[in-house]
């Protein structure tokens, strides 16, 4: 499994079926109508509105409030749609915490500002539910553009592309369109299978085909999608995962928080999903949190994630944190994996402490063991089988203005490009953009 070969420890069945239907519940449950309008009447619609500026999509934020405002929810999931198609989801997953809402005026006045993801999710769920989609496809332009990839940034692209006239294929190497959305965020962040949803809402506009199970290699070249279709747009993502390079790596439990995701994100039963008694998560990022905080509600006793620096330089946001010592899952900074030991499976890792000196991280010599009979690694992705003949800075897609590689006729964007945050809206965005750009470049 994706966890690693199985340890001792490691055991489906420690919860039962009511108690995981209720530990991974919604995080947000939505709003109501009343409870919308009452959000919505604690903006202040500003003119020069930092929230704008805050979303990577440039959503016009106090439009679509005072749209709520005055009870028109579908007006102003328009408005949230015509900037991020996958408006929904971004409603959901966003870490509204560090953009629009910690720059939002009430955030900065009060300290409490206005949901406006929470706001977001209630009016595209309102256009969403009734099977609404909000754009007309133009007259086919008779041009081919070839995806690959179907997570946000593909499915961005493919979309604003259709719309436009052109016909989309999207080659996707899973048997499931939707990407990170689909396998990669947090159970209790997106239920009710909403990935798959939002992919045949999204589907609506026409004149987009996705073939699953279509990886480049040997059978999908980018010369011979170049050589059938008018233009290319490369969003393949990470698809390594970073080893962590310490004796006992090899060591039955220890996998990747990536994989451990994917598998319960895609079992149709919790209470069969295997999980150890004691977890330690390694990394600091949105994937550490997620893959720590799920095996706590799977039943694990103990479960620890461990970063290399100080709180103050961990990627994953405050509320992340927090959310994960909520739910009794232990953070210890300053802590980097030395071994992990066990007779054949993983049961305790050794971690070093650690201390920045001269802005370079150094280990003390000090360390301390933990139980750990499953350990997941979440130290970063980097880029597999990237075609030949493309510019890689960085172990990315090299890319200049929106999404232009060193090829010509081949854009690319999401998680595999220079210039991204790793991020569902960033790539959302980065999506868009080389739609525009592609359109512009075939249209003359």
């Amino acid at each position: 499994m994706a966890q690693g070969s199985m340890a001792p420890g490691i055991r489906a069945g420690r919860l039962s079926t009511e108690e995981l239907a209720q530990n991974f519940a919604d995080l947000h449950p939505p709003f109501d109508p009343h409870e919308a309008a009452v959000a919505a009447d604690r903006c202040y619609f500003c003119h020069d509105a930092p929230c704008i500026t805050a979303c990577p999509t440039a959503i016009d934020i106090p439009l679509f409030i005072r749209q709520i405002h005055t009870g028109q929810p579908q007006a102003a999931a328009r408005t949230i749609f015509e900037q991020n198609i996958l408006g929904g989801m971004c409603a959901r997953v966003c870490p509204t915490e560090t953009l629009c809402e910690q720059a939002c005026v009430r955030e900065a006045a009060e300290g409490k500002p206005v949901e406006i993801g929470r706001l977001q999710r209630y009016a595209t769920d309102t256009m969403m539910e009734k099977g609404v989609h909000p754009f007309t496809r133009a007259a086919s332009t008779g041009k081919r553009v070839a995806v690959v990839g179907a997570g946000p940034a593909g499915l961005s692209c493919a979309h604003r592309l259709a719309m436009k006239g052109h016909d989309v294929t999207i080659y996707e190497a899973r048997d499931k369109a939707g990407g990170l959305n689909e396998y990669g965020i947090a159970a209790y962040k997106t239920v009710g299978g909403f990935a798959a949803g939002e992919v045949e809402w999204l589907m609506q506009i026409g004149g987009i085909t996705i073939r699953t199970g279509q990886a480049l290699g040997a059978g999908l070249t980018l010369e011979g999608l170049k050589s059938e279709h008018d233009a290319v747009f490369l969003s393949v993502g990470l698809g390594g995962v970073n080893a962590l390079r310490v004796d006992g790596e090899d060591k039955a439990g220890v996998g990747d928080a990536v994989g451990f995701i994917a598998d319960l994100r895609q079992a149709g039963d919790l209470s069969a999903l295997p999980v150890g008694r004691n977890v330690v998560v390694i990394g600091g990022g949105m994937t550490a949190i997620d893959a720590a905080v799920q095996s706590k509600l799977l039943g694990a006793e103990s479960v620890t994630v461990a970063y290399r620096r100080g709180r103050e330089a961990m990627p994953a946001s405050r509320f992340e944190q927090d959310l994960a010592a909520s739910k009794g899952v232990r953070l210890m900074f300053n802590v980097m994996p030395v071994a992990i030991h066990g007779n054949g499976a993983a049961a305790e890792i050794e971690l070093e402490y650690t201390r920045t000196e001269g802005g370079r991280l150094t280990g003390t010599g000090e360390t301390v063991r933990l139980k750990a009979d499953q350990v997941l690694k979440a130290i970063g992705q980097t880029l597999e089988g990237a075609p030949e003949g493309l510019k890689i800075e960085g172990g990315k897609i090299a890319v200049t203005g929106a999404g232009r590689t060193s090829l010509a006729g081949v854009w690319a964007g999401g998680d595999c490009a220079t210039g991204g945050d790793d991020l569902t809206v960033t790539a959302v965005a980065e999506g868009r953009d080389a739609a525009e750009d592609i359109h512009s470049a075939l249209m003359g």
